[in-house]
């Protein structure tokens, strides 16, 4: 669970702060949070994890949960990118992540809550079934990290991991297809989201901050790419993301897609 932590400490300049990134190689959240860091002028220090191994990791870094990502500020601790948005824009208001007009920041704040919860629970699945089936494009995501040990090392030992990840999130045959079939409705509430003004904005917002690295994420299997990335959503995630490591070749059953063509 997201939380908090002393949030009511007075608040420093950033330049003045010392801020650390808990992530995992590939995370789409934790890519979202580095790059409000980047939009923001925020300097930090980035910490890569591996994908299960971070549970332990977080605990002993006195974190209360063990999802990334996760963020200390001057020693408060900080989980979800959705809490550590609101976080930045208190520390940092310019530029911010959340329109002042109470009616703008609400549509921002649902498509926010849509691309945490709906778009990146599905992408997930899809993405850690397919890891399940063969791990080695896990070293793809893994470009540019730091895990403390060789990728090959990471890439031999991963299937477990990635096994018991795929269980947290019931990564199964049924919730895989359904997520794949949810997709092109997902896909186009991001594209009238669009064409409202609420996402793709001349600056970027926390809603597109997490809904452009949860496409690119999905965009990194070419299985699913092709649905995405010629449409106003594939559009708007490569312009908010124009590089995102991590590629996973054709490994998705024919009739699993059939719900993506003409999307």
């Amino acid at each position: 669970m997201s939380a908090v932590e002393s949030a009511t400490r007075p608040v420093q300049t950033p330049a003045a702060m010392d801020v650390r990134l808990f992530t995992i190689p590939g995370s789409h959240p934790g890519t979202a949070v580095r790059l409000m860091l980047e939009h923001k002028g925020i300097e930090h220090r980035r910490t890569d994890l591996l994908p299960v191994l971070s549970w332990v990791v977080l605990r002993a870094q006195r974190f209360p949960g063990k999802r990334v990502p996760a963020i200390k500020l001057d020693g408060r601790r900080i989980q979800g990118s959705r809490e550590i948005a609101r976080e930045l824009d208190r520390i940092e208001p310019e530029p911010p992540l959340f329109p002042t007009d109470p009616d703008r920041r609400a549509a921002v704040e649902q498509v926010e809550r849509f691309g945490d919860e709906d778009l990146q629970q599905a992408t997930r699945r899809i993405l850690l079934w397919a890891l399940r089936r063969d791990t080695a494009p896990f070293a793809s995501f893994a470009e540019g990290s730091r895990i403390g040990i060789p990728i090959g090392l990471a890439v031999r030992t991963a299937g477990p991991f990635v096994a018991l990840d795929a269980r947290s999130v019931g990564a199964d045959e049924a919730s895989v297809r359904d997520a794949i079939s949810a997709l092109p409705t997902m896909l186009g509430r991001i594209d009238d989201w669009i064409a409202e003004g609420v996402l793709g904005g001349e600056q970027p917002n926390a809603g597109d901050f997490q809904v452009a690295t949860c496409l690119r994420l999905a965009m990194s299997l070419d299985d699913l790419r092709p649905a995405i990335e010629d449409r106003p959503a594939g559009e708007l995630a490569l312009r908010v993301v124009p590089r995102y490591p991590g590629r996973i070749p054709p490994v998705l059953p024919a009739a699993w897609l059939e719900p993506l063509r003409g999307a």
